[in-house]
């Protein structure tokens, strides 16, 4: 009698390293992405400020914001009104270590943010945080 199936070709290797042969590529593909995301994501060990409207905060208080902006589009800092050239007596020296932290109300117009993100950025604010209320 006649094998109908022929033996498999192993060109001399054994089972395992076969496998490992295959293996290779794929522990490759791992390492690349690995070291894609590594390289892509930012880690950071300072953590979130806490967002207006969190279950931690009572509902009346403000969160903790260098500025505040309106829904009438109205900034304030430390719960008074100030205008563009009065911003920089107000606000803390720019400083690259800690960012302006901005509070904007849910139903800010995108031209009153715009606005004021170019008047920080004449006055020399190069990175700002910018803490918004969830949408329900």
């Amino acid at each position: 009698m006649s094998d109908l199936v022929p033996p498999p070709v192993t060109s001399g290797k054994s089972l395992m390293e076969r496998l490992e042969d295959a293996l290779l590529p794929l522990i490759n593909l791992v390492f690349l992405l690995l070291m894609f995301f590594i390289v892509a994501g930012q880690l950071s060990d300072t953590p979130l400020p806490d967002l207006p409207g969190t279950g931690n905060q009572a509902a009346s208080e403000q969160p903790h914001a260098d500025l505040i902006v309106t829904a009438d589009g109205e900034w304030q800092v430390g719960g008074q009104t100030v205008a563009s050239k009065g911003l920089p007596d107000v606000l803390p020296a720019p400083d690259r270590e800690s960012p302006l932290k901005i509070a904007a109300e849910q139903n800010i117009a995108m031209d009153n943010l715009e606005t004021l993100l170019g008047v920080l950025e004449d006055i020399g604010y190069e990175e700002v945080i910018l803490l918004t209320e969830p949408a329900n």
